[in-house]
């Protein structure tokens, strides 16, 4: 998004937006997921609208300014809502249901109206759609034709495609601590809107899940991942001081500085390493040359300027956020032998985490087990499953966790009551054919057979 483009204040940067709410979408999608959550975003639209209007991207800070408020919903069944969206300064466009099905207009209100505004004299710089929905794309590929940011928010599992070609999303993990809590949006590393910090913050209470991780292996001032073998994943500091001491310190080049934290930070998993210096490259095409800022390698560059970040050197190499990611996140491990092309492929498409079956196994029986002995609770759960996971020996992050935990929820099964470990493999098993068939795989019986021996850790074979 070039600068030329946004209008400026004195505050600095102002983006024009323009919002677009598929209403049933996600509320159906939060309710699912987590209840409390998906009455705080029907109910108080304009707590999480405000935290959304300030943030950075690799350009430094800016703030939105949402032109156009939209929120397309079904008034035969979300009446009661309309309100609260009329009063936060929304256009509320009642979609009711035309089909025997019960679907509603709302998708082609929003595209239609959306394609109107892109075609509108006044320029708007970023078009924010509020939807899992994949059907959304080809409007998602429009406005990325005309040179229009696109942020994508979701309340469910959206498809790998969708989230492509969107600049950055925020995922329904994401959304749920958005609407649920007081922090602003400008201190969650959640996507692009995020602001650069000065130095790492101690954890507190609204931080996403994973923030108050000290207690598995994160280093207490800095929030650093330090799980592992210290010789191949260790935080980004602890690299850089592996590599010889340059004369001087490493130019910190804001820029660049700037583009990796937006890269990481707005990414829904560990990038790739060769990926992040890219990303520093081209906001400072001089780093390069100039031996990384005299820090003589891009890694130890990276531990020297921003040493909140995870990172591990083996081969490819990952950069992570560590208060939403940790080292049991990083793909690769796949299988407790030579994966699969179909296994590959499913993790490629679909994002499942890359477990091995006795991975998941662990993960699904540790699951069963506390929600027998703890009233259920989204964040606290997850945390105590990962922690029951790697006392056994199971390489589980928190992030692999709640995507397991997600896709239960999502087949319909409700975690307020016990269940056996087979009968929540099943769920997840369920969830990860659907994305399949849902990401157009071809599957064959013996392919739908051999994800579920692996996603459902062995607990649903014979």
């Amino acid at each position: 998004m070039s600068t030329d483009t946004l209008a400026r204040t004195d505050g600095g940067r102002r983006v024009r937006c323009a919002l677009f709410v598929d209403f049933d979408n996600v509320y159906i999608g939060l309710r699912r997921l987590d209840p409390a959550a998906a009455e705080a975003f029907a109910t108080d639209p304009g707590h999480w609208l405000a935290e959304l209007e300030t943030g950075s991207d690799s350009q430094g800070e800016f703030s939105r300014r949402f032109l156009i408020r939209a929120c397309y919903l079904n008034p035969s069944v979300f009446s009661v809502y309309r309100p609260n969206f009329t009063r936060a300064g929304f256009q509320v466009v009642d979609c009711p249901s035309l089909t025997q099905q019960g679907k509603s207009s709302a998708d082609i209100n929003l595209v239609l109206d959306a394609v109107d505004a892109l075609a509108a004299p006044t320029r708007y710089e970023e078009f924010v759609i509020v939807s899992a929905d994949a059907d959304f794309t080809p409007l998602a590929l429009r406005c990325r034709a005309a040179d229009r940011m696109v942020t994508i928010i979701t309340a469910s599992p959206a498809a790998s495609a969708y989230r492509a070609v969107a600049d950055n999303v925020i995922t329904a993990d994401a959304l749920a601590e958005l609407v649920t809590t007081t922090t602003s949006l400008s201190d969650e590393p959640l996507t692009a809107t995020t602001p650069e910090p000065v130095a790492p913050e101690p954890a507190a209470a609204g931080q996403r899940p994973g923030a108050e991780e000290k207690a598995t292996g994160r280093g207490a001032a800095s929030g650093r991942t330090t799980t592992g073998s210290p010789s191949t994943s260790t935080p980004a500091a602890a690299s850089a001081s592996a590599a010889p001491a340059p004369a001087t310190q490493a130019h910190p080049s804001p820029a660049a500085r700037r583009a990796v934290l937006h890269r990481v930070r707005s990414a829904d998993r560990p990038v790739p390493l060769g990926a992040v210096a890219q990303a520093a490259q081209q906001a400072d095409p001089g780093l390069p040359g100039s031996g990384w800022g005299g820090a003589g390698s891009f890694a130890a560059w990276l531990g020297r300027v921003l040493p909140e970040l995870g990172m591990t050197s083996r081969p490819p190499g990952y950069v992570w956020d560590p208060q939403r990611f940790d080292e049991a996140d990083l793909p690769g491990v796949v299988a407790d032998t030579d994966p699969s092309a179909l296994t590959r492929q499913v993790i490629a498409v679909t994002d499942t985490p890359g477990l091995p079956a006795s991975g998941y196994r662990k993960l699904l029986e540790g699951l069963a087990t506390d929600i027998a002995a703890h009233p259920f609770e989204r964040a606290e759960t997850s945390r105590r499953v990962r922690d029951a996971c790697q006392k056994a020996g199971a390489q589980v992050g928190r992030a692999t966790v709640n995507t397991v935990i997600s896709g239960i929820l999502y087949t319909g099964l409700e975690l307020t009551t016990a269940h056996p470990a087979e009968k929540l493999a099943q769920a997840w098993a369920d969830n990860v054919i659907g994305l399949c068939r849902g990401a157009r795989m071809d599957l064959s019986k013996g392919d739908v057979a051999a994800i579920r021996a692996w996603v459902g850790g062995g607990l649903l074979e014979g």
